[in-house]
């Protein structure tokens, strides 16, 4: 036998060995499954109940893609028809936030929620701190009450061209990006143990907004009107900095040092009103 005789050999067998693995890996798939168990909750006031669903295994599938599933084809596990799954989603890509859930007792996004990576079976529960709409769907309006309490914004009238407005430099701009990945997920509030109905704490995320606003060139006129808003009850002082959001925040956004450096600026800011009076 030649040398091209040997590696013809050699290269035929370790193809047909590759065959063989892809055959049985295909065989392996096609069998199977991943098993969600989804709490669910008809209406507001109704009793909360727990339903099992079985999926044929996918490439790559998250826990969005296995509810979408889910959703079109609402059939149990045991092969009992059921309603269809409510929850919210938009982008699919860890950018609109509105996917947040529990996911194995874990607030997350489901969005990137690999189903590979996690732990069956699955399972998936609305935000346990805000009121229940339906199913995985969770009111977060509380949010967006608390960034009209710090005044999160920046009051423009529109009834003519400001121009192009005060320049930021490289190191202002690459300080305030991470600011404003912020998704408005809630995932922060949700493992935060000061943010409850006992203490109308407005959260990590209000008060990393407030950073935000307070370092713009345009936004810093407001700087007081927030600090104050952040001295009242349910307040920065509310933080017992236990830095569970920074762990769960999904987009890294540096929200203890938000804290701390709000903190300051709110001590400083109660210190001159004071000697003002």
């Amino acid at each position: 036998m030649t040398g091209r005789d040997v590696a013809y050999y050699v290269s035929t067998t370790e193809n047909r060995e590759l065959l063989s693995m892809n055959r049985e890996l295909r065989t392996e798939n096609s069998t199977r499954t991943v098993l969600f168990k989804i709490k669910r909750q008809a209406s507001p006031g109704s009793q909360a109940y727990w339903e099992e669903f079985e999926l044929p295994w996918k490439r790559h599938m998250n826990v969005i893609s296995s509810l979408m599933d889910i959703a079109a084809n609402p059939v149990t596990r045991e092969g009992k028809p059921t309603t269809p799954l409510t929850y919210d989603s938009n982008c699919l890509e860890e950018v609109c936030g509105s996917c947040a859930m529990l996911i194995n007792g874990r607030a997350g996004m489901a969005c990137s929620a690999l189903v590979d990576n996690l732990e069956q079976p699955i399972r998936l529960e609305p935000l346990s701190k805000f009121p229940v709409v339906r199913d995985l769907a969770v009111d977060r309006s509380v949010l967006f009450e608390n960034l009209k309490a710090v005044k999160a914004w920046i009051p423009l009238d529109g009834t003519y061209d400001l121009g192009a407005g005060p320049r930021m430099s490289q190191k202002q701009q690459e300080e305030a990006y991470p600011l404003s990945r912020c998704i408005s997920c809630c995932c922060c509030m949700e493992v935060c143990p000061q943010f409850n109905e006992h203490t109308g704490f407005v959260g990590a995320a209000t008060i990393s907004q407030v950073r935000l606003f307070n370092t713009h060139p345009t936004g810093e006129m407001m700087k007081h009107e927030r600090l104050t808003a952040l001295m009242g009850d349910g307040g920065i002082q509310e933080c017992g900095y236990t830095q569970n959001c920074v762990e769960a925040c999904p987009k890294d956004i540096p929200l203890t040092r938000s804290i701390s450096d709000v903190g300051r600026e709110v001590m400083k800011q109660a210190v001159t009103d004071f000697f003002r009076r």
